[in-house]
């Protein structure tokens, strides 16, 4: 977002995943925003209740206050599903509208999510990290190596389940970041078995 130019003005209009017609980008001057194949299909099948008690919450290191207005911003015209975007998806509906999305990097954020935006979302949540699981696309460092080994559970010395998505989230990331997660879970099942 640190790229665009403006606050989105218009929105495109398109297919989401054969779920209906909905706003599927939106403009930032003449750049197109939207959701990666895999995060609308992930969404979808969220609002769907696919996956029980499952909330979602943004970890994002926007560059400047102005880049994250646009991603908020963004949040409210895309849609997972035709009048349902993803801030009523995971504002509305998760966190009873409630904003506890860390986007950006001024205090009391920094660039480094694993010192900042993991410690604040669990503190606002009180979820445990090893019941996190966390997709990141960034291309220039381990955000997801970061996190893993620096939000530690004292009881079980593990971090969230995390997926790296260099090429942003398609529907092969979103089943494989699962299956990362349903493994840490058995195996944070079977060592509490055995205690």
């Amino acid at each position: 977002m640190y790229e665009m130019p403006a606050l989105p003005s218009s929105s495109v209009k398109g297919d989401l995943n054969g779920r209906g017609e909905g706003v599927i980008g939106v403009m930032s001057g003449p750049y197109q925003i939207s959701l990666h194949k895999g995060s609308l299909f992930g969404l979808q099948e969220h609002s769907d209740g696919k996956y029980g008690s499952m909330k979602v919450a943004f970890a994002s290191s926007a560059d400047t206050p102005f880049a994250e207005k646009i991603g908020r911003a963004s949040l409210k015209m895309l849609e997972v599903l035709p009048g349902l975007t993803v801030w009523d998806l995971v504002v509305g509906r998760d966190w009873n509208g409630e904003d506890i999305n860390q986007i950006g990097r001024q205090p009391p954020l920094s660039s480094n999510k694993a010192a900042s935006h993991f410690p604040r979302i669990k503190e606002l949540t009180g979820i445990r990290y090893d019941k996190m699981l966390f997709f990141d696309d960034c291309n220039w460092g381990d955000h997801c190596g970061m996190v893993q080994s620096r939000c530690k559970e004292p009881d079980t010395q593990t971090g969230p389940a995390t997926m790296r998505t260099p090429n942003g989230i398609r529907e092969a990331d979103w089943r494989k970041g699962l299956a990362n997660y349903a493994a840490q879970a058995k195996k944070l099942a079977e060592v509490n078995q055995e205690l």
